[in-house]
């Protein structure tokens, strides 16, 4: 770990000078330039005062943080091939996060499978041919290249009533699917 280029990024987060720094922690403004350019290490006690005058501790200053997969590609995805449907979990382990994204490919004439009601809401993006999505007694048709965003209240499916494959980039919070 680089004590030196973190201690500088924590500094500049809470927007100090090193003259700032140097006032809280009753360190020198010299001292401190050079623990910031690796040219000196501070001794326990004194990283844990800098610390201090920076808002946070040792524990958190040393706590490293996982690296988060950020792109994903086609051999990260889950597919699960159904009768009617294909799902493909574009996010692994989605259901951890806010949301929740999935492609699906609705077969010609077959339907998803039903959303019961829940607190949330989803988005839905149409990339290949008309779906229609039956909410109670209602029918909303959306085309290629049309979105929707709904609210879970209600619970609902998407029937694809045409005669070739539909692809529905489909997004829940909380994660449902």
């Amino acid at each position: 770990m680089d004590i030196g280029k973190k201690l500088k990024e924590l500094r500049l987060q809470n927007d100090l000078t090193l003259d700032d720094l140097a006032s809280r922690s009753e360190l020198t403004k010299g001292f401190l330039s050079q623990v910031e350019r690796n040219l000196t290490t501070p001794s326990i006690a004194t990283l844990d005062d800098i610390l201090e005058a920076l808002g946070s501790n040792l524990s958190d200053f040393f706590r490293e943080e996982e690296e988060k997969q950020v792109v994903f590609s086609t051999q990260d995805f889950f597919v699960d091939e159904q009768e009617d449907y294909q799902i493909e979990w574009v996010i692994p382990n989605a259901q951890k996060n806010e949301m929740e994204p999935i492609l699906l490919t609705l077969y010609p004439k077959k339907k998803s499978h039903v959303l019961s009601a829940y607190q949330g809401e989803e988005f839905g993006y149409v990339l290949e041919g008309t779906v229609t999505i039956v909410q109670g007694n209602k029918k909303y048709k959306v085309k290629a290249k049309e979105t929707f965003y709904l609210d879970g209240r209600q619970s609902h499916y998407l029937y694809n009533h045409g005669n070739s494959e539909v692809k529905v980039l489909w997004i829940t919070t909380p994660p449902m699917f």
